[in-house]
């Protein structure tokens, strides 16, 4: 059975941008949960070039119905000109953790 929650994944370039991304995210409501875990390792093109930069993964709970406010609210703070914003289901999980991250969201 699916559920009606999401993950949210973006990157930063810093510690200091993803702890204000999960800060901002918390205290708004939109998300139950923020993991920040970092430095990580990306490899990526950009403009014709290949990059590989040290960055800072948000892995971020919240709901389907969040995701469009959470999205508009990330790419305001987001240093980033196109940042990471990805959504991925989550299918099933441990009922007492997805009751609490409901009673976390607005």
């Amino acid at each position: 059975m699916s559920s009606p929650f999401i993950v949210i994944i973006t990157t930063t370039s810093n510690k200091e941008d993803a702890n204000k991304i999960a800060q901002t995210l918390l205290a708004k409501k939109l998300a139950g949960c923020v993991q920040v875990i970092g430095p990580i390792s990306s490899h990526y093109y950009w403009k014709d070039e290949l990059c590989q930069d040290e960055e800072w993964l948000c892995l971020i709970k919240s709901s389907q119905q969040h995701y469009q406010t959470l999205e508009k609210t990330i790419q305001e703070i987001h240093p980033y000109e196109v940042p990471e914003i990805i959504s991925l289901p989550i299918q099933e999980g441990n009922q007492g953790y997805l009751s609490w991250l409901n009673q976390q969201l607005k």
